[in-house]
C-alpha cells in the first residue's frame, strides 16, 4: 500500500504583478473576527492595496502598474520602494 503525501487543504498563488489566489477550503476573518463570504473555491486577493472590491482583487493592479514577483522574496522589503506616492 502506498501513502501520497498529506495535500493541503488551501493552497495561495502569488501572481506576478497581480494578486494572491487561494484555492481550497479556507476562511476569510477580518482582525475583528468578522468572517468575508468568498462565495466560491478560488478566490483572487489583492495585494495592490487599490482595489476597490478589497480584499478581493479587481484588477486595478493592471491600472496603476503594480509591480511584485510570483516567487519569494529575500531580505526585507523597503515600504517605500511600492508607494507610487514618495518622492524618488
Amino acid at each position: 500500500m502506498t501513502h501520497e503525501p498529506a495535500r493541503p487543504s488551501v493552497t495561495v498563488t502569488p501572481y506576478e504583478d497581480g494578486p494572491l489566489l487561494l484555492r481550497g477550503d479556507f476562511e476569510i476573518i477580518t482582525p475583528d473576527g468578522e468572517h468575508i463570504e468568498a462565495g466560491r473555491p478560488t478566490v483572487a486577493l489583492c495585494r495592490c492595496g487599490r482595489s476597490r472590491i478589497k480584499p478581493f482583487c479587481d484588477g486595478t493592479h493592471k491600472l496603476i502598474d503594480f509591480r511584485a514577483p510570483a516567487g519569494r522574496q529575500t531580505g526585507r522589503p523597503d515600504p517605500a520602494d511600492d508607494d507610487p506616492h514618495l518622492p524618488d
